[in-house]
């Protein structure tokens, strides 16, 4: 099969093989505990500089003890950041999911919203938090993009862009909109496991034969 040579080439068989290399829809391959919108809300806003195995592991006291917006809303900011201080930034953190308790319990009547100018109105909501909530829960086009998006963005020729939201805007043109929270996830899970920022593993790599970046030597076409 010749090696695609556009971005939008490259893109579409991006799609094709981390779909086959990390099976699931967008919700199994979410690393964050969760089970509703709301949950799955504060969960990003908290994983923000930290690990999602970290998160996964406050949660659930968290959520134990404010199970609706509404109770995390009215909640004791001091037994919030004793809760969720191992995350880091614990201070920040805390004034940013009760704002948004507040906001979704007080503006969207309690549920949280779905579409995506809604979402980024609630405190420590931006576009990346909201298209993870948009493509994981409820199964709308959103394509997150972290620094593992952005590092396997440049390393495939995807767009030179190094803006978070001008990257979504990019990849959103060369990939259909059922298939973006599924590929920010398998990119994040390939950039983990594979394309690490100082080794990246090519030997290994499913997408290394058109890779512009790879390290492994290239044969020469007769």
């Amino acid at each position: 099969m010749p090696r695609p040579r556009t971005p939008k080439g490259r893109a579409r068989e991006t799609v094709a093989r981390l779909k086959e290399a990390y099976p699931g829809t967008a919700k199994e391959l979410c690393a964050l505990d969760h089970h509703n919108a709301f949950e799955l809300l504060t969960a990003t806003i908290l994983s923000a500089q930290t690990t999602d195995v970290r998160v996964n592991m406050v949660t659930p006291a968290l959520f134990a003890r404010y199970p609706t917006p509404e109770d995390l809303a009215a909640a004791n900011p001091s037994e919030v950041e004793d809760i969720i201080r191992s995350t880091g930034f614990y201070q920040n953190k805390t004034k940013s999911i009760m704002g948004m308790a507040q906001g979704v319990s007080e503006r969207f009547d309690g549920a949280v919203p779905s579409a995506i100018d809604d979402l980024v109105t609630l405190p420590g909501v931006g576009r990346k938090t909201a298209n993870v909530v948009r493509s994981v829960w409820f199964d709308e086009p959103g394509l997150p993009v972290d620094t593992h998006v952005t590092r396997l963005s440049h390393r495939l020729g995807l767009t030179e862009e190094t803006d978070p939201v001008k990257i979504e805007f990019a990849l959103n043109a060369m990939v259909p909109a059922a298939e973006r929270g599924g590929l920010s996830l398998r990119l994040i899970l390939h950039g983990r496991r594979v394309c690490d920022a100082r080794s990246p593993k090519c030997d290994v790599c499913v997408l290394e034969d058109f890779c512009p970046s790879s390290r492994l030597p290239r044969k020469r076409s007769a």
